[in-house]
């Protein structure tokens, strides 16, 4: 099952965390309430990693077991080689960062494991090392629980979810917290174990999904729950980081999967979709396209100006990850794919 109209929503949260990880100094943080959804765009993580629970499901949900070899492999192809050519492109102009344990941290996706080291090389890698840990656990889930059609999956998850957000919630609050940028935030943001909420809230979306999905013009519902998103983030001083937002990413994601209106016509339309798949390499490559950018215009143009570089930047950006997604995304994954391994 093939949702295209999903596939944009991707790239719109990837370029939510793009904007997030930009100099302050831009035009955006200068507006009242704007700069206050920016500064928390990287709620967009959230919804990747719900979004991929989601995923998993519809696109397995018609198997009686999955082939845990298969399932290893398909991910693998899918991930790893734009994994590792983000932490190139981001030693080109960061060489200085490299270190054996560093690159063996990043290569083997464990990096989020350890509080003060999640975001070596490559920062935005942190979430692939989260989503490691989600493809592991994916198939012991399908084959034991959700295939069998075990209910008590639904108590676990939601117990998990309402612990996980009472626990972040009181931590970030606490005196143990303290603040951005240090290692007791990497424990509250980063730690994987903080993320696994998001993935089977996702994986109960998608079985309600799969089961009960109605086409029908769902635009205004879905232009409602967004702006309920963009108001939580400006009025609610909580953290929807580890999962909180799922109470609004939840219903949007299925709105959008089972709309027929002109908002699905919209985000169906080739170039959008196009967008959407190269989504994950715009979220992989964009802080080092940022270093490469800024050295290059600093240096050689003499362009300082925040708002002209990020203009340049966002180009430049797509350019790059549509580049990376034809020749190095999409050629690797399907030769890996077609490797059969005995």
């Amino acid at each position: 099952m093939k949702i295209g109209q999903i596939t944009f929503t991707r790239f719109v949260a990837a370029m939510a965390i793009v904007i997030s990880h930009f100099n302050k100094d831009l035009f955006l943080y200068k507006i009242r309430y704007v700069s206050d959804i920016f500064l928390r765009a990287n709620v967009g993580v959230s919804y990747f990693f719900i979004l991929s629970g989601f995923i998993m499901i519809v696109a397995y949900h018609q198997k009686v077991k999955i082939s845990y070899k298969d399932f290893y492999r398909n991910r693998f192809a899918r991930i790893y080689p734009l994994y590792v050519a983000g932490l190139l492109l981001y030693l080109v102009t960061r060489y200085s960062d490299f270190s054996i344990y560093k690159c063996l941290l990043y290569l083997l996706g464990i990096q989020s494991w350890i509080p003060g080291k999640a975001l070596v090389l490559n920062f935005p890698g942190w979430s692939i090392s989260v989503e490691f840990l989600f493809y592991l656990i994916f198939p012991w889930l399908y084959n034991y629980l959700y295939s069998k059609g075990n209910k008590s999956i639904w108590i676990i998850a939601i117990l998990i979810w309402t612990g996980t957000q009472f626990f972040t919630n009181l931590y970030v609050n606490s005196h143990a917290y303290k603040g951005a940028h240090t290692v007791s935030h990497e424990f509250s943001h980063y730690f994987p174990l903080w993320h696994v909420n998001e993935f089977l809230i996702g994986n109960l979306a998608g079985l309600f999904f799969v089961k009960n999905r109605k086409k029908k013009n769902y635009d205004i519902a879905i232009t409602l729950v967004f702006i309920g998103i963009l108001l939580s983030l400006i009025f609610i001083p909580l953290n929807f980081h580890n999962g909180l937002m799922a109470v609004l990413f939840i219903p949007l994601i299925y709105l959008i999967s089972c709309n027929n209106g002109m908002l699905t016509k919209l985000f169906s339309l080739k170039p959008l979709e196009f967008l959407g798949e190269i989504s994950y390499a715009v979220y992989i490559v964009h802080i080092p396209v940022l270093y490469i950018l800024r050295s290059v215009l600093w240096d050689y143009f003499q362009v300082y100006e925040s708002n002209t570089v990020f203009w340049i930047y966002l180009l430049v950006l797509i350019i790059v990850s549509a580049i990376f997604y034809r020749f190095i995304e999409k050629p690797a994954r399907d030769y890996l794919k077609r490797l059969r391994i005995r």
